[in-house]
């Protein structure tokens, strides 16, 4: 139904005294000066960093030096996930990077290995210069040639130099960069999502959270975004019951775009 502004029952009212023709022509011009100009919605995907975009693989080689064993690289992140939900849960913060050394020293505690403060550095240095994967960059300018805003949401801090994204040239295709630390939450609590999208006014309808994992994608869906889950070939959704699932899941970046392009678009 059209809405008429006061301006435009004016007009309409004068049509009365004019003829049939004048009234039909001025009649159409009111409706469209009255009628509103529609854009197509504004669509907004925010990128989890942290696998998703960089490749976390390659500090396989220093958990495996460290442990001398295999898969302690994959424990240590999954740690490191569960205790930085257990923080916003009880209300504590610490930054991402202090709590990922501290967790590295509580892992070496559990195997009886012992971690020494060049392995902390180590560890520091390698994910300051994470690799981007080579599905990225063709994914992020995929969705930007499509016309939507870009963004990235992060539990890592942001630091005082030029980041992996910034290092790889792919800084620039986004609009803004956020943290968790104005909130002092880590994800996937409410508030991270909450930041976002006060910030950038966009209904939480038209946002699409693009993470590698589950449980990003959960609580992104549960505070009303869409999702898509890029697996990476490591990770999978959870398939239960009451448990939201992605609109889109794919191995690679390049099919999810491809796949949120043709969503949105229909």
């Amino acid at each position: 139904m059209a809405t008429f502004t006061r301006r435009g029952a004016v007009a309409l009212g004068g049509m009365l005294a004019l003829t049939p023709a004048a009234s039909a022509t001025l009649g159409r011009n009111a409706l469209l000066e009255t009628l509103p100009m529609t854009t197509p919605p504004r669509t907004l995907i925010v990128f989890d960093v942290n696998e998703t975009l960089l490749d976390i693989d390659v500090l396989e080689p220093l958990f495996d030096r460290i442990f001398a064993t295999k898969g302690r690289m994959r424990e240590w992140f999954a740690q490191l996930i569960l205790y930085s939900e257990a923080l916003s849960l009880t209300g504590d913060y610490v930054p991402f990077g202090k709590l990922g050394a501290g967790v590295l020293r509580m892992l070496g505690e559990i195997h009886g290995v012992p971690i020494s403060d060049l392995q902390v550095q180590e560890l520091g240095t390698l994910i300051a210069n994470l690799p981007v994967h080579g599905d990225v960059a063709p994914a992020l300018h995929r969705l930007k040639d499509a016309g939507f805003t870009l963004v990235t949401l992060t539990n890592t801090p942001a630091g005082s130099g030029p980041d992996p994204l910034d290092k790889a040239g792919l800084g620039q295709l986004f609009d803004r960069r956020f943290t968790v630390d104005p909130v002092r939450r880590f994800k996937p609590a409410p508030a991270t999502y909450m930041l976002v999208t006060e910030t950038m006014k966009v209904p939480r309808a038209n946002t699409w959270l693009v993470a590698a994992h589950t449980w990003d994608t959960i609580g992104a869906q549960s505070f009303g975004w869409n999702a898509a889950l890029v697996t990476r070939g490591v990770n999978a959704p959870l398939i239960l019951e009451g448990v939201p699932q992605p609109a889109v899941t794919a191995a690679v970046l390049t099919d999810v775009a491809d796949a949120i392009v043709a969503h949105v678009r229909g």
